[in-house]
């Protein structure tokens, strides 16, 4: 806009629709003929000079706005009460307020031009800070100049004058409505107690690329177990929250939409938090113009409506009520989706409409998934965050970066329990205490976790008379609950009426517990809260007494939203809650409940029997998600931990159990093999139910020296697998021949099924000279994709009855694109060509990561190198190094070899291929062809 062109005829009194500003006057036509010339910042008395230049414009000419009145004609008509002297003081002070009217007006003039052909609206804080004064008279020029283009048919640029006027007026606004609730973190208490300034306990979450979207259906807490031995790698970048949109290493295109990962209580929401903080702090990410967090909890309570992008926008960001975003704004638009686990929507990205329009009205549904695939403001940032388990509900062509929060390493654990714990002396003592206890350490992992260990923990060294101090999961939670109750009890000193209300709350947010965990629900709505008996009110009640356990939030506009602070103090209480259903059976008929589980468990006559039925549930269940309830449930059969409870609620009595039968059953079903992790799992129950006869034995074989170990039973490699997990040292290497003699082929295959967890946990792992067939092939093809396993090298060197099978079956988890495998040895292994057709297609993939491949002393003949050299020659091969020594290649191997060397893609390093009598000076020969090529990178060859 060169320039802004005003109808001089305007008639004055006409009323426009825009409101008037207030600070001039646009009624009195007395001003109608007198010019101002803002360029030079006063006015020209002379009624003939009808244009002036506008904003120092050197290309076209503008009249500007009759926006003043003369000051001589209004000296004629000051009030008469005013004597000539004061009058005459009023000229001098309205000849002054004149002046600097309009250079106020020019240099505003100016401003709003730049909004209109800069790249970018100019940042608020260009010029100097302004008061909220300065902002309201600002904001009145900006409504004078929009008033009168308005007048002079500009419609078009009066709306972006108006639109990118007020930008930062707005943003301002928005930073600091963000600053205000996020710059505080109540660490599982939502609105009540003291706040805590972000900055004063923050700590850096270790952050990194994910492998892929695919969902890890382990149980969150297996998951972490694995995470504790998974070890940083070199092509591990660590990413700070601050920088989740910006491209890593080596990455060319721009980040539009990341998928941030983590099991529950892990420092997601934290992550968002402190990245919506440090950009309205204006730390970070400065760029970025507006922030948008909609958490999908709140997304929820409006699913049910149609409403266009705009709406919600307007809807829970009120600052942004005079703004109207469209697909060709050029503002930096960030939207953050945290917790989609807690969604209810179907976001149904294959079927749902299209739409492409920010006012059109839909859904919310179809509202996120046409933002999401970019339908709808394609320039906006999109960045959303999810438990692993609901992961698959983006498709991966909509995400263009997976990023995974792990939670603390062990450095940044002692640094949050330094932060958090003021005496320092009482902090080192937690941190030992945590540490001589691997499954509590573990799960400081967690940072919610390493709150309530902080709290428990606190207490009992600090105010409790006498006690014991947890070593196990279900003494901690124990504990916990006991401290979130025992506030009321001191506050109204009624024992016996405390116990009754304690014991109608705990087996209410129970029966709620387990009822969502069935269901797979995270967070909880007021049809949810009436299925259990649970008023409203209530529930407000109990989350004022249980505030850590059960808190409520409200949603921003609509209503309220409720869940226990985390997953695994939901199973605890589900746990607890058929525990004390079963307690009180003789006196009680059970309730009827709507889920068979339940029903399966509280059908149950003895104790032992409860315990042995949710045994079997939890092993039925592949994919864990009872694991932790179980260990809770039989960790609740110690007669400590029912003391514990009695102190709590007395009324319940204590159900007298001989652990002993219970135990026995669990070491039965790990005889029996089941699913590897699930066999870890019951000896963690085993650990609840302090039975350590297994991991003893273990740990005894281990102290023998390698030439005395005797062959070891199924059930105690399953303890070894056990006691090396467990092990506060990393699993760089693991070797199965140092762990005794390894028996017959199926006993072999048998024994590393069992060691599964610690090969994926292991980088290095040696299977040589181990008997083993194509059943381990497939078992470790398992464990190359999945996306927990840090293995890196695999030896099964002289492993001769694996076959081609076994390599076909193998090659399936090589070509998977978790499989992060960079070095393979295969040496006597009775390969054939078959095995080199199944090996290039792994090499060819675009997911391969192998660097050295050893085959050698295997029949794979001319015909298998040839088939193996198309795997050479795909783009996606990133092969350095490999062995081919005794392979009986012939000629025509040289002639394949040749053409891989010389292919543009090639990146061997080394080629070994001694042993191969049949290759003659013609097979040298062609093989030099290759090597003359400039594309060949080759450096050494035998």
């Amino acid at each position: 806009m060169e320039a802004l062109l005003v109808d001089t005829d305007i008639q004055v009194d006409e009323r426009p629709d825009s409101p008037a500003p207030s600070c001039v006057s646009m009624k009195s036509d007395r001003s109608k003929d007198q010019i101002i010339n803002f360029s030079e910042g006063h006015s020209h008395p002379d009624p003939s000079l009808s244009t002036c230049r506008a904003f120092g414009s050197s290309s076209s000419t503008a009249v500007l706005p009759n926006c003043s009145y003369s000051l001589q004609q209004e000296e004629r008509t000051i009030h008469p009460s005013f004597s000539e002297t004061s009058q005459n003081e009023i000229s001098n002070v309205f000849k002054e307020l004149e002046h600097k009217v309009i250079t106020f007006m020019t240099n505003e003039l100016k401003r709003l031009k730049k909004l209109l052909t800069h790249d970018y609206p100019e940042s608020p804080h260009s010029e100097e800070e302004d008061e909220e004064d300065q902002r309201d008279v600002r904001d009145g020029a900006l409504k004078i100049a929009v008033h009168i283009l308005r007048n002079m048919n500009q419609e078009i640029i009066a709306q972006q004058l108006e639109k990118y006027g007020l930008f930062p007026r707005c943003q301002q606004e928005l930073k600091y409505r963000l600053t205000n609730k996020f710059q505080s973190v109540f660490e599982g208490v939502p609105k009540l107690g003291n706040p805590t300034f972000l900055e004063k306990i923050y700590t850096e979450l270790y952050i990194t690329e994910g492998e892929s979207v695919e969902v890890n259906t382990e149980h969150e807490v297996r998951q972490l177990e694995m995470a504790s031995k998974r070890q940083i790698t070199e092509r591990e970048t660590p990413i700070k929250c601050t920088d989740i949109f910006k491209p890593l290493p080596g990455q060319d295109k721009p980040i539009r939409t990341v998928l941030t990962k983590g099991v529950a209580g892990i420092g997601k929401t934290v992550s968002v938090q402190k990245f919506i903080l440090d950009w309205a702090e204006e730390i970070a990410n400065e760029n970025i113009h507006f922030i948008f967090p909609l958490p999908f909890r709140e997304l929820n309570l409006i699913k049910d409506k149609k409403y266009t992008l705009m709406d919600i926008i307007h809807h829970f960001f009120s600052e942004t009520k005079d703004f109207a975003f469209s697909n060709q704004d050029r503002y930096n638009i960030a939207f953050i989706f945290d917790g989609l686990d807690e969604s209810r929507l179907p976001l149904d990205f294959q079927h749902n409409e299209c739409i492409y329009n920010v006012s059109e009205p839909a859904s919310v549904d179809v509202l996120l998934t046409n933002l999401i695939k970019g339908n709808l403001l394609p320039s906006a940032l999109v960045w959303i965050t999810s438990r692993p388990a609901a992961t698959n509900q983006i498709p991966p062509e909509c995400v263009d970066q997976v990023t995974e929060v792990r939670g603390f390493n062990d450095p940044q654990k002692e640094e949050y329990f330094r932060k958090k714990i003021i005496k320092v002396e009482l902090a080192s003592r937690i941190i030992t205490h945590l540490k001589s206890s691997r499954c509590l350490y573990i799960m400081c992992h967690i940072p919610v976790f390493c709150w309530m260990a902080a709290t428990v923990l606190e207490y009992i060294l600090t105010e409790a008379e006498s006690g014991e101090i947890p070593t196990s999961l279900t003494q901690m939670y124990t504990h916990f609950l006991i401290i979130q109750t025992k506030h009321r009890s001191q506050k109204y000193g009624n024992r016996d009426a405390d116990a009754l209300w304690n014991l109608k709350t705990i087996k209410s947010l129970g029966k709620l517990a387990f009822q969502q965990l069935e269901k797979g629900n995270l967070i909880f709505y007021e049809e949810d809260l009436t299925e259990c008996g649970i008023g409203i009110t209530d529930a407000s009640v109990y989350s004022g007494m249980c505030t850590e356990i059960f808190r409520e939030e409200a949603g921003l506009y609509q209503g309220k939203v409720f869940c226990f602070v985390h997953l695994s103090i939901q199973e605890f209480l589900a746990a607890l809650y058929v525990f004390l259903h079963f307690s009180e059976r003789e006196s009680n008929m059970p309730d009827q409940h709507q889920t068979s589980q339940l029903n399966s468990l509280l059908s149950a006559n003895k104790l032992h029997d409860l315990n042995q039925t949710a045994v079997d549930l939890a092993l039925r269940n592949e994919n864990g998600h009872l694991d932790l309830f179980l260990r809770f449930l039989l960790g609740l059969s110690l007669e400590s931990n029912q003391e514990l409870l009695q102190d709590l609620l007395p009324q319940t009595g204590s159900s007298s159990l001989n652990t002993e039968e219970t135990v026995k059953y669990i070491k039965q079903k790990i005889k029996e093999a089941p699913n590897p992790e699930r066999c870890i799992n019951l000896f963690h129950c085993l650990n609840e139910l302090n039975d350590h006869s297994l991991v003893e034995e273990v740990k005894g074989y281990l102290r023998k020296g390698k030439k005395t170990r005797e062959e070891l039973s199924l059930s105690q490699l399953s303890a070894l697998a056990f006691v090396l997990l467990m092990s506060d040292q990393q699993l760089e290497e693991f070797n199965l021949e140092d762990y005794g003699r390894v028996g017959s082929p199926a006993r072999s295959d048998a024994g590393l099924l069992r060691m599964l967890p610690v090969v994926k946990a292991s980088r290095r792992v040696k299977l040589s000279f181990c008997n083993l067939t194509e059943k381990s092939c497939a078992a470790l093809s398992s464990a190359l994709s999945s996306n927990s396993s840090s293995l890196r090298q695999l030896n099964l060197t002289n492993n001769n009855l694996l076959g081609d099978s076994g390599v076909e079956l193998l090659s399936t988890g090589l070509e998977h694109p978790n499989c992060r495998l960079e070095k393979l040895e295969l040496r006597y292994c009775n390969l054939t060509e078959k095995s080199c057709a199944a090996l290039s297609s792994a090499l060819n993939s675009n997911s391969s990561s192998l660097r050295q491949l050893d085959l050698r002393n295997n029949n794979l003949g001319g015909s298998g190198v040839e088939l193996l050299s198309t795997g050479l020659e795909h783009p996606n091969c990133r092969l350095e190094e490999l062995e081919l020594s005794g392979c009986n290649l012939t000629v025509k191997s040289c002639a394949a070899l040749s053409s891989a060397l010389s292919s543009n893609s090639s990146s061997l390093r080394q080629l070994h291929l001694s042993g191969n009598n049949l290759l003659g000076d013609s097979g040298v020969e062609l093989l030099s062809t290759g090597l003359e090529h400039p594309n060949c990178r080759l450096e050494k060859l035998r």
